[in-house]
């Protein structure tokens, strides 16, 4: 799983250090349900490769990667340790990789769902509201970034099940050898600090967040 956010959380740490250590705290856990959900749908669904390798835990060590969590702090780009499948063990390799990559984003909308059902239901101090609304937020982001149909983000294993056969096998091969750079491509500012991603998926993020805390 990747993350990325349009702000630097290190200019939080010097305007609000608790803010920062919610919102820090609460990325770094997020990653790690996402990760933790990938290994356990797939455990479910007959690979065992996940749990042999300690995956299938919301412990956050076995899911962080160090460079993956230093990068997002400096560059407002990181990730988590991807989770490993073998696609033999699958009875369906395509369709079940694609249910384990959507695994990761579900996870995320559904802790956002369950703070913002929390916030709408519990009568809480403002502190702690705000800190609930901002950790389902970054929830959100996750969810709706990880989808983007790109290679090696989520939403190009989904895409790629989709497709008819001949055609996936084409756009399998394509993101293969580009996925990345055009990943990389689509993070990286453009044009007044915006970036082509941020344009993409901000008016979905604003729906859904608005959806959920109105």
């Amino acid at each position: 799983m990747a993350g990325w956010y349009n702000e630097s959380v290190l200019n939080l740490l010097l305007s609000s250090p608790l803010e920062f250590f919610i919102a820090f705290g609460g990325l770094l856990l997020s990653l790690s349900c996402h990760e933790f959900a990938h290994a356990w749908v797939a455990d479910h669904l007959g690979d065992p490769t996940p749990r042999m390798q300690g995956r299938v835990t919301l412990n956050p060590l076995a899911h962080l990667d160090p460079l993956g969590t230093v990068a997002l702090l400096l560059v407002r780009f990181g990730w988590g340790k991807p989770v490993e499948i073998d696609p033999f063990n699958l009875q369906n390799p395509v369709r079940d990789s694609a249910v384990i990559a959507f695994a990761g984003p579900a996870m995320n909308l559904l802790i956002a769902g369950l703070l913002a059902a929390l916030v709408h239901l519990v009568p809480l101090p403002q502190f702690v509201l705000f800190s609930l609304v901002n950790v389902a937020a970054i929830n959100v982001v996750l969810a709706i970034f990880n989808l983007v149909p790109v290679y090696p983000l989520d939403g190009s294993k989904i895409v790629l099940a989709i497709l008819p056969r001949t055609l996936g096998l084409e756009y399998e091969e394509f993101m293969q050898r580009f996925g990345l750079f055009l990943m990389l491509g689509l993070i990286f500012p453009w044009y007044n600090g915006m970036s082509p991603i941020s344009v993409l998926i901000f008016p979905v993020i604003r729906f859904v967040t608005g959806f959920l805390f109105g």
